[in-house]
């Protein structure tokens, strides 16, 4: 037994400078996919269109079945019964929301505010803030048929915590993961959802910015910051999560310190799936070492250079090129935080005592982000210079706002609109306009820019 656990440890054990380093063997890529966004590259999406490819026709129609039916229930008093909103209105409650992630009022009343601080003419000219608000009070992402039968389930193993957003939740992942297929470089993370509701999943973590809020672990991709993939933590779970979505051979997955082990590693070398990350030092597996700590007795005069240790683990590298390595390990797991800025710059959260509609605004931001990075992606494709993120942001809602303005049928097309379809309508030249346009008359269209977006006003006949 002695003898064993020798060779146990001399194989988890530090090697010297001296010794001669194994190089791994380099990963062959092979993707399940053609890596890049799953679009027709050379057709002309709108930044409408693009956003419908998150949120499809099935979604916005689900939305709005499940609002008027809680609506008509929950809502509805004799004083003020409940009217059921259109498609309209759903593509104008959209559209506020999305301009209320690039204008920042403490309240939401203050947007409708008049005087001289607050005259915001675009929430004006979509809806009233009445209506917009009655619309948020009676939001809602599940059918009331699905609640009533699951919350039957409570205190059972078959109740869902998720689910009041199980839909709207379940169709985005397949959106993400749908549109657009990772390239080598693959970063994994933690994001917190800011949230003080009272629910049992609800997480709390020291070192993070949010500290208090629900937990996501997400998938993205290295190069441009995509949310491929994310599922919501509940919990501790007994069982096995089973096997996700095999994304193919050869990717480098960069990972933090929660989620590196040797274990770990040499499973998903098994996979061939390579792996890089910091590693905390109590570990199973991690080697132990007390070459560089003070003795208890050391003689007057001894030094000890104090410093803060950081130990890589990695199937990709060489040992001894560790500046290398971590320049790659800060760079591959900062792309997941960048996503999370991406995020954060003009996010949509509000603050609401239903957590579901904290995933709602959650939901709503990933969809703007991952439709800008394809956007991003197809026009640098084609060598055309890309709207910034502002202006993106204020595209989808101006446009959103068009479609709430349009008479018409409250049906949409298909679920996954093509770049000819939905397009907001335009003005044409042959059409006379008033000489004397009002202020609800004035609509933004992006012109053009770099990465400061420039502006004109047009008028709308």
């Amino acid at each position: 037994e002695p003898a064993k656990q020798r060779v146990v440890e001399e194989a988890s054990s530090w090697r010297g400078i001296d010794e001669p380093d194994v190089i791994p063997p380099q990963p062959i890529f092979r993707p399940s996919s053609t890596p890049g966004a799953q679009l027709i590259m050379t057709a002309a999406y709108s930044a409408l269109e693009l956003f419908q490819q998150f949120f499809t026709a099935d979604i916005i129609q689900r939305l709005l079945a499940n609002t008027n039916e809680y609506g008509r229930a929950r809502c509805s008093t004799p004083s003020r019964p409940w009217t059921d909103i259109t498609m309209q209105n759903m593509f104008g409650f959209l559209s506020v929301v999305i301009y209320m992630g690039l204008i920042k009022c403490l309240s939401l009343t203050d947007y409708w505010r008049g005087g001289k601080l607050y005259s915001l003419l675009f929430p004006k000219s979509v809806m009233s803030g009445r209506k917009w608000l009655r619309i948020l009070n009676a939001l809602h992402l599940n059918s009331a048929a699905e609640d009533s039968a699951n919350e039957a389930k409570r205190g059972t193993p078959e109740f869902d915590r998720l689910g009041k957003i199980k839909p709207l939740y379940r169709e985005m992942r397949e959106a993400c993961c749908r549109n657009y297929h990772p390239r080598q470089e693959i970063a994994n993370d933690e994001r917190m959802v800011a949230s003080k509701a009272r629910v049992i999943f609800k997480q709390y973590m020291k070192g993070k910015p949010v500290r208090w809020g629900f937990k996501l672990f997400v998938l993205a991709g290295s190069s441009n910051r995509y949310t491929w993939d994310f599922f919501i933590y509940e919990g501790k779970t007994d069982g096995n999560s089973g096997k996700g979505l095999m994304l193919g051979t050869g990717y480098k997955l960069f990972v933090d310190n929660f989620n590196t082990s040797p274990t770990l590693f040499q499973d998903l070398m098994q996979q061939r799936i390579w792996a890089c990350g910091t590693i905390r030092t109590n570990r199973v597996g991690f080697p132990k070492t007390k070459d560089n700590a003070l003795a208890p007795r050391s003689p007057r005069g001894s030094i000890r250079w104090l410093h803060t240790d950081v130990f890589l683990c990695s199937t990709i590298h060489t040992a001894h090129s560790n500046d290398t390595v971590t320049r790659k390990v800060t760079d591959g797991n900062g792309r997941v935080d960048v996503s999370d800025a991406l995020i954060g710059y003009y996010k949509v959260l509000h603050k609401t005592r239903k957590w579901y509609k904290t995933f709602f605004y959650h939901f709503l931001d990933i969809a703007v982000v991952n439709a800008f990075l394809l956007h991003k992606e197809i026009y640098t494709a084609r060598g055309q210079v890309p709207m910034c993120k502002k202006a993106f942001r204020e595209t989808v809602a101006d446009q959103l706002m068009q479609l709430c303005s349009q008479p018409g049928p409250s049906q949409l097309g298909p679920s996954q609109p093509g770049p000819s379809q939905l397009r907001p309508s335009q003005p044409g030249p042959s059409q006379p306009g008033p000489t004397q346009p009002s202020e609800s008359q004035h609509r933004l269209q992006y012109i053009s820019g770099h990465s400061v977006s420039t502006f004109a006003f047009h008028f709308r006949q």
